[in-house]
């Protein structure tokens, strides 16, 4: 019997997989773009909230992507796939599962791991043992492996040059506020460039906006300018005189005015990026059962299908994103407004650096070296080492646990469907 005849069954299996990954998604990856913003204070964590979710929402379903090629990701070998649809939707959804489960299990606990890592884990799991060890492009695991040391070292480096100099230029000076008055617009330019670029060069390549290295240089340097006017504006407004504490500090209300921006663009282009992780093996599945079992290097992902991610990376967030934003935000270093700008645009810079360069890099722990750099500053006692330890941990074990999960699972869908 042919596994074309479970169409309804397995098409509503793959939907509510994918909504269960999205949810994970949400819960883990999604609270880190706002996570420094809720632990510095800059932004309540109500605010944080209520931005994430429309600009997550925003990201996944309008920039999304158009095509997924989920299959011939440089992970499995397409052909060992051919005459073998069966195999595929059930394997795309065990690694949907496995991505899933795993994701709970490591917000449930707090742990920042990589979304892109854990769907990679399944699928080399499921395809090292069911179509053969030698199916793997091994390499490319390598690559991938390699960024669990490229990313946080890349962003811990210019985060700690980035605060560095905020340090000593704005917050050792003698009168602050007359430095971060005079450069924080710089600051504020800065990062509306970086944001700029991260959402031009990465958040809506999926859109049909092509353009070249030199149009979005431009573009990113024009809206830099303009949200450095709207800066000034309001620090301008920021009465120097009056704070309460040093997190309520002039200065600090200052930084605080980039985090709301930041957090802003952060969440839409991780939206836009990330739902990937959890549509793409839906749109491999539709497709293949609508195609009678024939297996396509491509998948169109339709809007129905970025809808299903964008409301449950949205979910996930409203759910359970407060315990991977308690971790991040809070149980690494102490976070200020300042550091956490610097954290935030160093994460952003290392992103567009890896999208330029085409080096490996992960989200997650971009952002986590770059919180580590700034702790450094003050110092290696103003960091909690045995979060830090507990969260290398957890990324060492996403790819091995995710790969375990998706062969449980895989034998489970094929034990019913296959007989």
């Amino acid at each position: 019997m042919a596994i074309t005849e479970h169409f309804e069954l397995l098409m509503l299996l793959a939907i509510l997989a994918t909504f269960f990954m999205a949810w994970g998604v949400g819960a883990n990856d999604a609270a880190n773009a706002i996570a420094t913003s809720v632990g510095s204070k800059a932004i309540t964590l109500k605010h944080a909230l209520i931005i994430a979710i429309i600009f997550e929402f925003l990201g996944a379903f309008f920039a999304g992507g158009e095509v997924t090629q989920t299959i011939r990701k440089g992970i499995i070998d397409p052909d060992a796939l051919t005459g073998k649809g069966d195999v595929l939707i059930l394997g795309m959804l065990a690694s949907l599962l496995a991505a899933g489960s795993w994701l709970f299990i490591a917000s449930y606990k707090g742990w920042p791991v990589s979304t892109t890592h854990s769907i990679v884990g399944a699928i080399v799991g499921f395809g090292a043992w069911v179509l053969g060890i030698d199916t793997i492009y091994w390499s490319k695991v390598g690559i991938i492996v390699s960024s669990w040391i490229v990313s946080p070292l890349l962003a811990g480096i210019i985060a700690f040059l980035l605060f560095s100099s905020v340090k000593k230029l704005i917050l050792d000076n003698p009168d602050t506020y007359h430095a971060a008055t005079r450069l924080v617009p710089v600051y504020i330019l800065l990062t509306g460039f970086i944001i700029a670029m991260i959402t031009l060069t990465k958040g809506l390549k999926h859109i049909g906006l092509d353009l070249t290295i030199m149009q979005s240089i431009i573009f990113s340097f024009a809206i830099g300018l303009l949200m450095m006017m709207v800066g000034i504006f309001f620090i301008k407004r920021i009465d120097r005189f009056t704070h309460h504490g040093q997190m309520n500090h002039p200065v600090e209300r200052i930084f605080s005015l980039l985090m709301v921006f930041t957090a802003c663009s952060m969440a839409f282009a991780h939206g836009s990026n990330d739902v990937a992780n959890a549509v793409g093996p839906l749109a491999a599945i539709f497709g293949v059962l609508q195609n009678n079992e024939s297996v396509s290097t491509q998948s169109v992902t339709t809007h129905w299908i970025l809808l299903i991610g964008a409301l449950g990376i949205s979910i996930g967030l409203i759910t359970m994103g407060y315990r991977v934003m308690a971790t991040v935000g809070q149980r690494i270093t102490a976070l200020s407004p300042s550091h956490g700008f610097a954290a935030e645009l160093s994460a952003a810079t290392s992103v567009v650096i890896a999208s330029g360069t085409g080096l490996p890099i992960s989200t997650t722990h971009t952002l986590i070296g770059a919180i580590i750099g700034v702790g450094l500053v003050h110092g290696r006692q103003s960091l909690n080492w045995k979060t830090l330890i507990s969260i290398g941990q957890s990324w060492l074990i996403t790819i091995p646990a995710g790969g375990f999960l998706a062969i449980l699972f895989y034998y489970v869908l094929a034990a019913f469907f296959l007989g």
